[in-house]
Formats: C-alpha cells, structure tokens, sequence
C-alpha cells in the first residue's frame, strides 16, 4: 500500500512537472519536480533488489549454532553459512514428529 502510494506522488510529480514545462511556469519549479518524482520513482524500483540479497543453493552450506525465534511467524529459525560466499541463509527448524501414544490413547488408572 505505501509502495503504491510513493509511486504515485512520483510519477504525479512527474507529470506535474511536464504540465508546468508546457504551460511556461517557473524553470525551477519544473526542474525540482521531475528530479524529485524521478529519484522517488529510481528508489523503488531499485531498493527491491538491494535488500534481498539472492541464497545461491549451490555449494556447502554449514549449520551454526544460531537460534532464534521468528517473530513475525513465531518458528524456531536455524542459522546456515556458506563459507564460499559468506552468505547466511535462515531455515525453518521443524519440530520433531511426537511419538504415538501406545494404548489407543488411554490411560489405565
């Protein structure tokens, strides 16, 4: 919703810009409102990539002994490094299997 809405205001400065050029109003104005709209509009299309970096799943990766719990799920993460490139990669811990219980479930008192 916030990504929409930058990139309106960029691209109606943008165009406000251009209105402004054609209509004869004042150069500056018409210059701080294309640089801004065009800088707004660059950011976003470009901040996507920058803070996800890309997890190659090729070479070896290694355990550590990083824990945490995710906050935004509430799982238990796991920490791996590749030592080749550096990259840390967070996998989900899955918990183990919980035994059956024998009897049917029933408990004899």
């Amino acid at each position: 919703m916030l990504r929409k809405a930058i990139l309106a205001y960029g691209v109606l400065a943008i165009i406000g810009a251009v209105v402004l050029a054609l209509a004869g109003i004042i150069t500056g104005l018409v210059v701080y409102l294309f640089v801004n709209g065009a800088v707004v509009i660059a950011a976003l299309l470009f901040e996507r990539g920058r803070y996800r970096p890309t997890v190659t799943r090729g070479g070896k990766w290694e355990d550590t002994e990083e824990r945490f719990i995710d906050p935004s799920t509430g799982q238990l993460m796991k920490v791996r490094y590749n030592p080749q490139t550096g990259a840390r990669e967070y996998v989900p811990v899955e918990p183990p299997p919980q035994p059956s219980p024998q009897g049917g479930g029933r408990l004899d008192t």
